[in-house]
């Protein structure tokens, strides 16, 4: 997902350079908004899924700190792993959303500078 992302983000920022015309700007505009609700979506679901990891690991950590079962401790370790690993992906995800928001707003602006212009 990150290099599609990455990918996408590059994709979008020459498409808008290259764009001259109205229909482009409104196929392009269209495209993004598409994709913004498609990250929204496994924006969501990563926060979920965080949060399932989040809770699951306070629970074998004070199962662990009630019982101290070392095979605990190692189940604590390896949640708290993964649970580092959905952090640093949702952070990705949540600032990368947001700039597809800034894309978005920009490419609104281009959009309406055009339309101005044709009707002037």
């Amino acid at each position: 997902m990150t290099e599609y992302l990455k990918k996408y983000m590059e994709q979008i920022e020459q498409r808008i350079e290259s764009c001259s015309d109205i229909e482009s700007f409104n196929e392009i505009l269209a495209e993004h908004k598409d994709k913004i609700a498609f990250m929204q979506h496994e924006r969501i679901v990563h926060f979920l899924v965080t949060m399932m990891f989040s809770i699951v690991l306070s629970i074998f950590l004070c199962a662990f700190i009630f019982s101290e079962n070392p095979a605990l401790m190692l189940l604590v370790i390896i949640i708290m792993v993964l649970l580092g690993f959905y952090i640093k992906h949702y952070y990705f995800l949540e600032n990368t959303v947001q700039k597809m928001y800034i894309v978005y707003d920009r490419i609104l602006n281009l959009y309406k500078e055009m339309e101005k212009d044709k009707n002037d």
